[in-house]
């Protein structure tokens, strides 16, 4: 795996992520495709949005249905028909999530299967085996993502946790095609993020993310964090902002030096009926819609918006159709991936701030209204 910065402004960077599996132009959003599949869209139609690079979840991958059947065919690529790169959690997020089905301790974390209540166990070591195993290009460390608020003791503990679990996972990584990105974590306190940054950057991985942001806390406490944190991570490695994600953040993270973002809003809102747009969020459930014969965007050419209107795609999600949810689900993603395209080509050409604004305008007093 390569990364090399073609241009940049400010701390902004445009830039390529070079893997096995094919070439990642950064900025770029990953949809989130927890299970080997973003819920309802095939890889034909993530491929068609304009996706390069999809995320998916060890933790869940490995319940359902199991390292040994993904090995066993090939790989997760084989296996999900997805033939561009992925990165896959390492079940570090189920950590914070599953709070009430795990323990902790000093080697790595126990949970409670969602599925049947067996336990499930996790160590650094383990989760690295797993990801090479499945032949991702992308893998991540275990570590440990505490809610907020958390004290500072308390943060504090979990971060060293992490630092050694990095420091195990590396140690257990073997040069092949998968490579292994590091995370800084360290909760909302700067201390924690400086002292964490410096020994995780000292483990030299193949790329950096800033985990731990959008766990509760108010919107300064992870801006700043990402102000922090990004633009001190390594320049020459790729910078991962995880699960942080309304449009908005992707133009404040890229602002900062972020290169990879990853977010369930694009498909979850979807399912609720609720569409991002170049005019603000829409919230097609709305009776105003149920004779609009216009297109939900009419600058955009997802499937939904070229053939339908949206009192038609109303009818639909308001009926409990699932063809409804499909097609609202492309339409986001589209706008995401189109979203950030756009960013990039304002990178290229250097207007990257004057676009920024222009295009981030529309979302601030909708986002407002949704936080």
């Amino acid at each position: 795996m390569s990364f090399r910065v073609l241009h940049s402004e400010g701390k902004a960077r445009l830039g390529v992520l070079s893997t096995a599996h094919g070439d990642v132009p950064t900025p770029a959003f990953m949809p989130v495709g927890t299970r080997g599949a973003v819920k309802g869209v095939g890889p034909h139609e993530l491929e068609a949005a304009g996706a390069s690079i999809m995320l998916a979840n060890l933790y869940h991958l490995s319940l359902r249905p199991g390292i040994e059947v993904i090995e066993g065919v090939g790989g997760l690529h084989s296996f999900c028909g997805w033939p561009g790169p992925i990165l896959t959690d390492s079940g570090g997020y189920q950590v914070f999530s599953l709070s009430d089905q795990r323990r902790i301790d000093a080697e790595g974390v126990t949970f409670r299967s969602h599925l049947d209540g067996s336990p499930v166990r996790l160590t650094p070591a383990t989760v690295v085996d797993m990801q090479e195993r499945m032949g991702v290009d992308v893998a991540m460390v275990l570590d440990e993502c505490p809610p907020w608020p958390v004290d500072e003791e308390e943060a504090s503990a979990a971060l060293r946790r992490t630092t050694n679990w990095a420091r195990l996972a590396r140690e257990s990584w073997r040069e092949g095609p998968t490579e292994l990105f590091g995370i800084v974590q360290g909760s909302f306190y700067p201390r924690l993020r400086e002292s964490a940054l410096e020994q995780t950057v000292a483990l030299d991985f193949a790329g950096y993310a800033v985990g731990g942001i959008s766990v509760g806390e108010e919107r300064s406490l992870g801006r700043a964090t990402v102000e922090l944190v990004a633009p001190l991570l390594p320049a020459d490695k790729p910078r991962y902002l995880m699960g942080v994600g309304t449009p908005a953040d992707l133009v404040h993270g890229i602002r900062w030096g972020v290169d990879l973002f990853d977010c369930v809003m694009p498909a979850r809102h979807a399912r609720h009926g609720v569409l991002f747009t170049r005019e603000g969020l829409l919230r097609i459930k709305n009776a105003t819609f149920s004779t609009d014969e216009r297109p939900i965007d009419a600058r955009c050419s997802c499937p939904a918006c070229v053939r339908l209107s949206r009192a038609f795609l109303r009818h639909l999600i308001c009926s409990g159709e699932i063809t409804g949810q499909v097609l609202a689900t492309l339409h986001n993603l589209r706008f995401y991936l189109d979203f950030v395209a756009d960013l990039r080509q304002a990178l290229a050409s250097g207007s990257f701030e004057d676009s920024a604004a222009e295009i981030a305008r529309y979302y601030l007093e909708a986002e407002a209204k949704t936080d």
